[in-house]
């Protein structure tokens, strides 16, 4: 068989006998033990070959701003004023400087498809916008980058967004997104971003309902306007937290909701708890959205990176098996299958919520990352880093697994 390269002895799922994957043209050209070919070789040792992660919400435009904006308090309010006062700086080259430093990361995290949010609004105008499909362009060697344009400060309350966010959307944004809760008019929100949906025919992912009061949300009023709009499975709601202190029945009424409606719902660990529970001295709520419950049911769960290094998550490595780890952990879930299930939620899920395959197959594009463990789940529980990573057949990162230099042994002589 004629190819550019052959990798050989790649567990392509748990338990599988290994294959050798042969690359031609940059695409998947065999999967077969034992390929004969003289293309160069490189090794997969038996590791579990994955297509990469997906990170599905991850803020690239307000990344590693901890050395001019501070939230000394912790709370959704601190961090909002605190970027909201930063922004005012920002420009296209400061944002895209930022944005470049958390995508180096994420690649060699094996991260090959992003979605990412950038903030809308008549402080910023364009140029969070501008300084990502800049990034997209600069980055296509290694990742799919999907720009999600949103009024993360609220749309009716300031007039002029929503034509920047049309302008966003005419030029290029994949999706739009909402913030119902910093808006005076929650509902109005709500309705005028499904209309600017319908214009353009894009998606949705809303941050939404970011508190612990279970008395009011606006989760039912999104699921009733995605049925009315016929918009079903084109909808993600993000953060939720409300959603981690419903008692059981009222959890299941809003699994039934969500599943219904078909919602996707993506969960941000990292931020979630740092936020979450601020008012409370004891017993503190963790404030993460039970994903996994609604994974269980059939909905479309993702876990995901959000912010990195901001007033909001002052800390992160963009490693989405640490984020899967750290939602197990809290989730208290240590099953193999429960672990296998988190690991879904960085790759199979959100792959599947921004519209791309997953599946490692002939004549796919050899976008391919390889991970040091042999299961899925063995990758959450040890929060495996990957090897390798590569993308149309060409590498695009390597970081191989330490080598231990230990001690001679001592000598028989020395040691009489």
């Amino acid at each position: 068989m004629t190819l550019d390269l052959v990798i050989r002895q790649a567990r392509l799922h748990d338990g599988a006998t290994p294959v050798d994957i042969g690359i031609k043209d940059g695409r998947i050209a065999g999967l077969a033990q034992g390929l004969v070919t003289d293309a160069p070789q490189l090794t997969a040792g038996g590791g579990l070959v994955i297509r990469g992660f997906a990170d599905s919400h991850l803020h690239l435009d307000k990344a590693c701003l901890l050395d001019r904006a501070r939230n000394p308090a912790g709370t959704l309010t601190g961090a909002l004023e605190a970027v909201s006062a930063a922004k005012r700086d920002f420009t296209a080259a400061d944002i895209h400087a930022r944005g470049a430093r958390v995508l180096d990361k994420a690649i060699g995290q094996g991260t090959t498809l992003i979605r990412t949010q950038v903030e809308i609004d008549p402080v910023i105008g364009l140029a969070g916008f501008d300084a990502v499909r800049r990034l997209r362009r600069d980055y296509a060697w290694a990742l799919d980058l999907q720009i999600c344009v949103f009024p993360q400060d609220g749309l009716l309350n300031h007039p002029g967004t929503e034509e920047l966010l049309r302008a966003a959307l005419a030029q290029g944004a994949d999706l739009l997104g909402g913030c119902p809760y910093t808006d005076t008019d929650p509902v109005g929100h709500i309705a005028r971003v499904f209309a600017m949906a319908r214009d353009f025919d894009v998606d949705l992912d809303f941050h939404l309902d970011f508190d612990l009061d279970p008395g009011w949300r606006h989760l039912d009023e999104v699921a009733r306007q995605t049925i009315a709009h016929n918009m079903q499975g084109r909808v993600a709601v993000g953060h939720v937290t409300k959603l981690s202190m419903l008692r059981p029945d009222r959890l299941a009424d809003s699994v039934a909701l969500m599943r219904d409606a078909d919602i996707a719902l993506t969960v941000l660990p990292a931020t979630d708890l740092f936020i979450a529970g601020r008012d409370h001295d004891h017993a503190v709520p963790r404030g993460v959205a039970p994903a996994h419950v609604f994974h269980a049911a059939g909905v479309c769960c993702t876990v995901a990176t959000n912010n990195v290094l901001n007033p909001f998550t002052p800390y992160g490595d963009c490693s989405l098996p640490r984020m899967a780890n750290l939602f197990a952990n809290v989730a208290q879930l240590g099953q193999p299958a429960d672990l296998d299930r988190c690991f879904a939620m960085i790759s199979d899920d959100p792959f599947r919520l921004l519209g791309h395959a997953g599946d490692i197959a002939v004549g796919a594009p050899a976008d391919l990352v390889l991970l040091p463990c042999e299961s899925r789940a063995a990758t959450v529980a040890a929060i495996g880093r990957p090897l390798w990573g590569m993308r149309s057949g060409r590498l695009t990162f390597d970081a191989p697994a330490p080598r231990l230099l230990a001690p001679p042994a001592p000598s028989r002589t020395s040691a009489s």
